[in-house]
């Protein structure tokens, strides 16, 4: 789940690297590894993180219908999750449309 911690880290060091373009982006705290990882391992975390967040929605709705549950907590699981669906989404249309760029360029 993202937290505002590391949105805080996205946005500082994305501000770094435009300020100076020959920097590289930092790993963000929580991400262990290699300092060389592949797109595929990235695209993987994602949406094992997704599908963490989704796991956990179900979670607080069931135990809200077993009355175990605040509702305040279930709507920000459902909310949260389904911001994550919606950044998986986006980018998986943002792959698409860059795969039918690629396929439009000329040998």
């Amino acid at each position: 789940m993202a937290t505002p911690l590391a949105a805080a880290s996205a946005y500082a060091n994305i501000a770094r690297l435009a300020a100076d373009p020959s920097l590289t982006l930092a790993r963000p705290p929580g991400i262990a590894g290699n300092s060389e990882t592949s797109f595929a391992s990235v695209l993987k975390e994602a949406i094992t993180a997704v599908s963490e967040t989704g796991r956990k929605s179900d979670m607080q709705t069931r135990a809200m219908a077993n009355g175990n549950s605040n509702m305040v907590d279930v709507v920000t699981a459902v909310a949260e999750t389904e911001v994550a669906i919606d950044a998986v989404v986006a980018v998986r249309d943002k792959v698409i449309a860059a795969y039918e760029e690629i396929m439009k360029m000329p040998i």
